[in-house]
């Protein structure tokens, strides 16, 4: 059975602080799976691109020249300002902790070229990091006890957790608020959890996860199969032992239109989501 216990109100909360934390222009979230992510630059802007995670910056020749490209990199973030115009060139991003590599195909335009910050989902499994390491087992929070307030802020948690996953995958890095003893984690869910929203013909792929205080929120990207028709998003419809959804959208267009893919943040109160989901599902995480 359905055990969300999602109010209109708690919804409402959310959903409200939800769209205060989101400025009004947009990121752009690229997924990284091992093949290279293409990139424009502006010439004359800057462009940001955020990655978590402290790397090295590898130019080819051709671009490895401040009069061509600029490059800084600080608190998890590269930032690129192109000075003239030059044609695709593969970069490399090494993590300086796990030496994970990311490629970037990056190109320099004199126009036509997006200056939007770029937020980059890396899964789990690249990280390097094993279960042990990166999720704390759910009973050890249960027995250090949960509380539904974040520490000093009066916000309750799950709000809290919210906001700041809404925050990490489309907001700019600089306006993102740091909370202490939140942490990203594994998520530990198979690519796609057809049991999350059954009814509907909706592709659902966790993204990434957030943990504080014995909450996890789980942001997953829910992609409409339908090329016919278009829903509005309830969150009563998901399946799970869930707190709490917040939708990006509160529609999702038909598949091939521009509103065919948002996110849901989905809160949990002492186990994971791979632990919340149906049974049937558990098995895949």
């Amino acid at each position: 059975m359905n055990r969300l216990k999602a109010s209109m109100l708690r919804g409402g909360l959310c959903a409200s602080l939800l769209s205060m934390a989101i400025q009004a222009h947009a990121v752009e979230i690229l997924h990284w799976d091992r093949k290279p992510l293409d990139v424009d630059l502006p010439v004359g802007t800057e462009r940001v691109i955020v990655l978590d995670r402290n790397v090295r910056v590898g130019l080819p020749r051709e671009i490895a020249d401040p009069d061509t490209l600029r490059v800084q990199s600080a608190g998890g973030a590269i930032y690129l300002k192109a000075n003239k115009a030059f044609d695709t060139q593969r970069v490399r991003l090494q993590d300086v902790e796990t030496n994970e590599v990311v490629l970037f195909d990056l190109t320099a335009k004199e126009s036509g070229a997006s200056d939007e910050d770029i937020q980059v989902i890396i899964p789990d499994e690249a990280t390097g990091a094993s279960s042990g390491e990166a999720v704390s087992d759910d009973r050890s929070d249960q027995e250090q006890g949960r509380s539904d307030q974040a520490p000093r802020t009066g916000t309750p948690t799950p709000v809290v957790l919210t906001r700041f996953a809404a925050q990490s995958l489309y907001a700019p890095s600089r306006t993102i608020e740091p909370v202490q003893g939140l942490n990203r984690v594994a998520m530990q869910l198979p690519d796609s959890m057809p049991s999350l929203l059954p009814s509907l013909p909706v592709t659902a792929t966790p993204i990434a996860a957030w943990k504080l205080d014995g909450w996890t929120v789980t942001a997953v990207k829910l992609s409409n199969r339908d090329p016919s028709r278009d829903f509005e998003l309830d969150p009563r419809w998901l399946q799970g032992d869930l707190y709490s959804a917040t939708f990006m959208h509160p529609t999702l267009g038909r598949r091939g239109s521009v509103e065919d893919t948002t996110t849901v943040f989905i809160v949990t109160n002492g186990l994971s989501l791979a632990k919340a989901l149906p049974l049937s599902q558990r098995g895949e995480s």
